[in-house]
């Protein structure tokens, strides 16, 4: 039998300079505010009202937030037959001759892929501040 939501709040209090119990929760705002009577209970009520920010100063955080009643929900379950498997391929070196393998990805990608692959591999060969080899290039004239 599924009890009915409820929605019960505490009031959370941060404390920014103490070392030891850095934080309290209190019932309800009153109780706080009768605890610390330096603490307006309409200013803090103010800042503290649905949809609004939480109180802040330079001792003290207060917020306001909803006490879980039951589990949560999954945000979104996995399909059902749908899993991650992993893809590994265990052979010996020797015996992998992936020639095939690679004939058939690179077949598989467009022609765009296969030419941004060739010219990243040529810019890793060229390295930095790449000039022409002059000495490699000769000039010939045609007879006409």
């Amino acid at each position: 039998m599924s009890s009915p939501v409820t929605n019960k709040r505490v009031i959370v209090v941060f404390w920014k300079n103490r070392a030891e119990q850095t934080f309290e929760v209190f019932s309800n705002l009153k109780i706080f505010c009768l605890s610390y009577p330096e603490y307006n209970y309409n200013t803090l009520n103010n800042y503290l009202s649905k949809g609004k920010v939480p109180f802040e100063n330079k001792e003290v955080r207060v917020e306001r937030k909803n006490v879980l009643g039951q589990p949560k929900q999954a945000a979104s379950p996995v399909p059902a037959g749908r899993m991650i498997v992993p893809v590994a391929r265990k052979v010996a070196l020797s015996e992998a001759d992936d020639t095939t393998r690679d004939w058939e990805y690179w077949l598989n990608q467009s022609p765009s892929q296969r030419l941004k692959a060739v010219t990243f591999i040529i810019a890793q060969s060229l390295g930095k501040n790449p000039r022409l080899d002059k000495t490699v290039v000769s000039r010939k004239t045609l007879k006409p």
